[in-house]
């Protein structure tokens, strides 16, 4: 499978606690932090969840 880079592009301080267990489930902690998974449809639904936070590098 391919692979993803995702990066949080915004704070997570004002997010609901879901919202934040995703971004730490990812492996996303501080802002401009970049992560790698492969691209299945568990992280594509991670994604969907916190997309206003966060940029997709294919």
């Amino acid at each position: 499978m391919s692979k993803i880079k995702i990066k949080l592009v915004k704070s997570k301080i004002k997010t609901s606690k879901n919202q934040k267990l995703v971004l730490e489930a990812l492996g996303l902690g501080k802002v401009n932090s970049v992560v790698e998974h492969e691209d299945n449809a568990v992280i594509a639904g991670m994604v969907e969840k916190v997309k206003h936070l966060v940029e997709v590098i294919k």
